[in-house]
């Protein structure tokens, strides 16, 4: 079948406009007619669909994202074949891809990545607790919409605990540059495994470049599993250089284990305010741990730390005026 702007698939969902091209498929803005509404089409290309494995996993993605409901992962809405043609109808996200900002401006702030990440990982946490591993977790899959929302897309080689798998033993699913090491060699996906990801990214974003690179994506895996993470600059805040050091851990148990563990760590983190260098001690220096608040709410220690914002902060653990910050139940978060 012939897909261009103007094809109607489903008999209500009319393709308007190409959006992207992956290995895979085509993805289109379209229109609902019979809900008037927006919506992303991805469409498996033609020797794809031939493919019964690629097909299988295009399944899966409809199967695995149509199940999992919250407002950090992208909604599926629809899945159909037309004449051998498989589509995937989504929510359409206004927005640019993370891989897409990087590229424009090298780094984030550090308020900004751990707002990112920290949707990112309620999103995981979801997905998660239902039984999904991404494994494809990567800036071109996480899509930035206004303020900063983020939206997890493309669950195409993710894998739900009640599926067979689709690759023979030993065989890598997922991006080179920002696989973890046990996936590298081919042990199955756990949600540290989507945590080390979030890692590499976080990695990313406050130096500019990824950790590990080499002239092919074999190389880029065994790099993972055997060299070790370079250091991180002075200019990244102790707090947050110390959770990317434990996110990038080789083995897997000495990572946060879970996206809520992680979740409650972003949510105590002291955050070095954009600008400023780290500063050496003086006899004048306050206590270690003192603290002052800020204009904004924020507390921020000697020497320019400061600890994460309530606009930034999640809800639970924001400060109660009476007392300890809210604790946190295994599904609270991100409702």
């Amino acid at each position: 079948m012939t897909i261009s702007s103007g094809t109607t698939l489903g008999g209500r969902y009319v393709l308007r406009s190409l959006l992207a091209v992956g290995g895979m498929g085509e993805v289109w803005r379209g229109e609902d007619t019979e809900l008037d509404r927006p919506v992303a089409v991805k469409v498996l290309k033609e020797g794809a669909a031939a493919n019964e494995t690629f097909l299988k996993r295009f399944r899966n993605e409809a199967k695995n994202a149509a199940g999992l409901a919250h407002e950090n992962i992208a909604q599926v809405y629809d899945y159909g074949d037309q004449e051998g043609t498989a589509y995937l109808v989504m929510e359409l996200v206004e927005g640019e891809p993370l891989s897409t900002i990087l590229e424009r401006e090298r780094t984030l702030d550090e308020a900004r990545l751990v707002r990112i990440i920290m949707q990112t990982a309620r999103g995981l946490d979801v997905a998660h607790d239902a039984g999904v591993m991404h494994r494809d977790i990567k800036p071109g899959n996480l899509l930035v919409a206004h303020g900063d929302a983020v939206r997890i897309t493309d669950f195409g080689v993710s894998r739900s605990m009640d599926q067979t798998t689709l690759t023979q033993t030993g065989m890598v699913m997922g991006t080179a540059q920002y696989l973890a090491p046990e996936l590298a060699l081919g042990k199955p996906a756990t949600p540290a495994s989507d945590v080390y990801a979030l890692g590499i990214i976080a990695f990313e974003a406050v130096v500019g470049k990824r950790p590990f690179t080499a002239a092919t994506a074999v190389d880029i895996a065994i790099a993972h599993v055997n060299e070790a993470v370079p250091p991180l600059p002075a200019t990244v805040s102790p707090d947050l250089a110390q959770l990317i050091k434990e996110l990038l851990e080789k083995n897997p148990r000495k990572r946060p284990r879970t996206a809520g563990e992680l979740i409650e760590r972003l949510g105590s983190l002291t955050l070095r305010e954009p600008g400023t260098v780290p500063s050496a001690p003086t006899a004048a220096s306050a206590p270690r741990g003192e603290a002052a608040s800020t204009s904004d709410g924020a507390r921020t220690r000697r020497g320019g730390g400061r600890t994460m914002p309530p606009s930034i902060a999640p809800r639970e653990y924001r400060p109660r005026p009476d007392g300890p910050p809210r604790g946190r139940s295994a599904r609270s978060v991100g409702q």
